[in-house]
C-alpha cells in the first residue's frame, strides 16, 4: 500500500513538472507571436516614416512602446495599433514627441539628401522603410537602424556630422551583415 502510494505521489508530480513546462513553451511561443505582431504592426502605421524611431518590449502580455516621433498622432497611432493584438493588456507607452521646430525640419531633410545621397550609402535609400532613422531634437542627431558593415556605419556618421546646424551626432547604428 505504502508503495503504491509513493507511486502515485510521483506520477503526480512528474505530470505537474510536465504541465508546467508545456506552459512555459506555450507562453514563449505567444510572446514570439506578439513580437512579430507588434513589429508588423508599427511598420504598417502611415505616418512612420524616416525621422521617426519607435522600439518596443514585450514582457508577457505588457508591451513597452520606446522612441522618439515628430508627430503626436503617430504616438496614439502606434498604441491603439498595438493594444487591440491578441494576448496584449497593457501597452506602456514610453514614445517621447519632438519638439516642433523648423530649424531641425531643415537638419532632417539636409540630413537625409547627405546620407542617402552618398554613393556608399544609396543602397540604403532602396525600399519604403529606410534602415537609417535619422532623429533630430534641438540640432543634435541620432542615427538609429541597421546597416551591413562597419564602413557603413562610420560612412552614415561622417556624412551626418558635415550638415550644417548639427550640434552633435549619436551614432547608434548597429551592424548586421546582410545575408
Amino acid at each position: 500500500m505504502r508503495v503504491k502510494s509513493l507511486v502515485s505521489l510521483a506520477t503526480l508530480l512528474s505530470l505537474f513538472c510536465l504541465s508546467a513546462a508545456s506552459q512555459a513553451q506555450n507562453s514563449a511561443r505567444s510572446e514570439e507571436r506578439i513580437i512579430r505582431e507588434v513589429r508588423h504592426e508599427l511598420l504598417m502605421l502611415p505616418y512612420y516614416n524616416v525621422f521617426d524611431s519607435i522600439a518596443f518590449k514585450v514582457n508577457d502580455s505588457t508591451v513597452t512602446l520606446l522612441g522618439q516621433v515628430t508627430r503626436p498622432v503617430l504616438k496614439s497611432d502606434a498604441e491603439n495599433a498595438v493594444k487591440h493584438i491578441e494576448g496584449v493588456e497593457r501597452v506602456d507607452n514610453q514614445i517621447e514627441v519632438l519638439p516642433p521646430s523648423s530649424m531641425d525640419d531643415q537638419i532632417r531633410l539636409r540630413l537625409f539628401r547627405t546620407i542617402y545621397g552618398d554613393p556608399g550609402l544609396e543602397k540604403y535609400a532602396l525600399g519604403v522603410q529606410k534602415p537609417i532613422r535619422i532623429i533630430v531634437k534641438n540640432g543634435h542627431v541620432t542615427l538609429e537602424g541597421v546597416v551591413d558593415s562597419q564602413a557603413d556605419k562610420d560612412l552614415a556618421g561622417i556624412r551626418a556630422k558635415t550638415v550644417p546646424g548639427t550640434f552633435s551626432v549619436d551614432n547608434n547604428l548597429q551592424v548586421v551583415p546582410s545575408k
